[in-house]
């Protein structure tokens, strides 16, 4: 139980550390539509927050909850303690392109916080509420409903607050990423829990049998 939740936190926490680490690749040639690395270990959030059912709705929250928590204060530190540090240890060694991304993430301060946070608390308890919805689904049909939802809601969520009228992005670029976010996000959290499928399940508790 705790070793789902702790990779379910850790996803989160690597992802938002590499939301501004641009791939330099198109995902689909001649579109011009971007992805980050963060945006490739998301995907694994939204399946592995739904395998977290197995112990029960009440305990999902918890998990998000305290993610949300963790990762608002990873990139506070990051931006106010550690982070120049890292974006001149990148430079140092000519590493010019995580250099860069570390950069833009440090600076970006209060509009990454807040828009990781909300992108959390909003996109993952929608997850939570259609995977619990579609219960009496299979697995894979819970997965992918509740992800058509709720990676479109993080992916324009999350840009919008922390990236519109930036001058690294302009509004075709920032539309580019959402969309290369969303199918990114949806591919690899398909390939997930394909892969991964969930076994077994907890007692269910009232919480979790009342009608949504």
């Amino acid at each position: 139980m705790f070793r789902e939740a702790f990779l379910y936190m850790a996803a989160i926490l690597v992802a938002n550390l590499t939301a501004t680490l641009f791939l330099p690749l198109e995902i689909v040639p001649g579109t011009g539509v971007l992805v980050s690395v963060g945006t490739l270990v998301f995907g694994i959030t939204f399946t592995q927050r739904d395998r977290l059912h197995a112990h029960g709705r009440r305990f999902v929250y918890k998990a998000i909850a305290v993610s949300a928590v963790l990762n608002l204060a990873m990139l506070v530190s990051f931006s106010h303690l550690w982070g120049g540090w890292v974006a001149g240890a990148f430079s140092e060694l000519g590493w010019v392109w995580l250099a860069g991304a570390a950069e833009m993430l440090k600076d970006n301060g209060w509009r990454v916080f807040l828009a990781s946070f909300l992108a959390i608390v909003i996109a993952e308890s929608t997850d939570t509420e259609v995977f619990h919805f579609y219960r009496r689904h299979s697995w894979l049909g819970r997965v992918f409903r509740s992800n058509a939802v709720s990676i479109p809601v993080d992916s324009v969520l999350f840009n919008l607050i922390a990236f519109a009228g930036s001058p690294f992005f302009p509004p075709v670029v920032l539309i580019k990423v959402i969309l290369g976010e969303i199918v990114a996000k949806f591919a690899v959290g398909a390939l997930y829990a394909l892969l991964h499928p969930r076994r077994g399940a907890a007692p269910a508790t009232p919480l979790d049998r009342a009608t949504p």
